[in-house]
Parts: C-alpha cells; sequence; structure tokens
C-alpha cells in the first residue's frame, strides 16, 4: 500500500514541478555538466536571474505581467 501511495505521490511532485517549470534548473544543470563539464554551474538564484533577463529581452518569449 505505500508502495502505491509513494509512486503516486512521486508522480504527482514530478507533474506539479513540470507543470511549474520547477525542474528546469536540473536540467541545465544536467546540461552543463554533460555538454560543458569545465564551466562553472551557476547557483539557483544566478541561473534564475539569467533566465528572467533573457525572457526580457526576447519579446518573443511571452508577456511578463509582474
Amino acid at each position: 500500500m505505500w508502495s502505491a501511495f509513494s509512486r503516486a505521490t512521486s508522480g504527482v511532485r514530478w507533474y506539479v514541478r513540470e507543470l511549474m517549470d520547477e525542474s528546469a534548473y536540473d536540467r541545465y544543470v544536467a546540461h552543463v555538466r554533460r555538454d560543458h563539464p569545465e564551466a562553472e554551474v551557476p547557483s539557483l538564484r544566478d541561473f534564475e536571474r539569467m533566465r528572467t533577463e533573457r525572457q526580457e529581452a526576447d519579446p518573443r518569449q511571452g508577456f511578463r505581467c509582474c
């Protein structure tokens, strides 16, 4: 019973993280480590700053309300 509950909880957690794009940093870190092993991995805060600046600089990224 706990196994089924644990799998369900894990699945819901994965779905919410993907939906809210919280896993973007994890994917970015994996990309940097795989494709650019000599590069320094930015902190989560630096990543979010870079991502926000990129979105605001590119009008194709969509409307940013706040």
